[in-house]
């Protein structure tokens, strides 16, 4: 990849940084990559027709650009009739590595937060059963909800807490975060094995049981034990 010079002139405006709030400050967060883990609840991976017990963890990405804060409102997506939720732990990355052994994983972390992996469910399904990339039931716009990151200084690193979701009040999935198959030191080591993190990487780590639709008018809430809460109304 080329330097490029701030003062480099470029033949389209250039596009805002994608960013993510931090918790009790004006300071924003600017997101490189978002990486998220598949099917890393047990019974999550049940209830989409897997066996937990034999797969390694397998990653799939989202553009930087589909972060949307806590509380702006998601327009139901074209192309779809089965618009779901997944409420998941997201790891921000603060120090970039490759080949990172996993009992140094956590020196990586900047700060956790609660997110939710909008998904068009009926197009992911669809590309999975013929085999194709998983892009367009994950990677639509404003599918990422991200909360206000909780730096590491702050609050270290969580290894259990309750995990939950609701759409209009009424609690949908409902678990721990000590319930990942992978936890985060293994996730982050099994993805440097492959790439380079960076700062900037936000890492969205598996749902648990319980995914469903959401219709025009809902309004869907969550949060981790900890680590604050979140809410979306769809449009």
């Amino acid at each position: 990849m080329s330097n490029m010079s701030s003062n480099a002139n470029f033949v389209i405006p250039l596009p805002a940084i994608p960013s993510v709030a931090v918790d009790g400050t004006a300071a924003r967060f600017p997101v490189r990559r978002i990486f998220c883990v598949g099917r890393n609840y047990a019974a999550h991976a049940r209830e989409m027709g897997r066996d937990p017990d034999r797969e390694p963890p397998f990653f799939f990405l989202k553009p930087s650009d589909s972060v949307v804060d806590n509380g702006v409102s998601v327009p139901y997506p074209p192309q779809t009739r089965n618009f779901h939720y997944e409420i998941e732990l997201v790891v921000a990355i603060g120090v970039g590595g490759a080949a990172i052994p996993i009992e140094r994983a956590l020196e990586h972390v900047y700060g956790y937060t609660v997110g939710n992996d909008l998904t068009r469910r009926d197009l992911q399904l669809a590309a999975r059963e013929q085999g194709r990339p998983w892009d367009w039931g994950k990677g639509f716009d404003l599918s990422a909800v991200v909360a206000p990151l909780h730096t590491v200084k702050r609050i270290g690193h969580p290894t259990k807490g309750r995990l939950w979701l609701a759409v209009n009040g009424v609690v949908k999935q409902d678990s721990d975060i000590s319930k990942l198959i992978w936890g985060v030191p293994e996730i982050i080591s099994f993805i440097s094995e492959s790439m380079m993190l960076a700062p900037g990487d936000l890492i969205m780590t598996g749902t648990p049981e319980g995914v469903g639709p959401v219709v025009r008018g809902d309004l869907i809430t969550g949060g981790i034990d900890g680590l604050g809460e979140l809410g979306t109304p769809i449009l």
